[in-house]
């Protein structure tokens, strides 16, 4: 099998790539959100404090 067949996937590269580029994406965006929506929730709380 060389490089080229890999990449072609029998014909079915195109469903492949995009299958592990979206899974990619979803992964990402679990690990990414999640981090923001803390820093988001400690700047509010911290601003909360602040005024009181």
């Amino acid at each position: 099998m060389t490089m080229q067949e890999f990449f072609a996937m029998g014909g079915y590269a195109f469903y492949v790539w995009t299958s592990y580029g979206l899974t990619l994406i979803v992964l990402l965006a679990n690990i990414i959100i999640p981090v923001l929506q803390r820093r988001q929730l400690l700047r509010s709380l911290t601003l909360k404090q602040k005024r009181q």
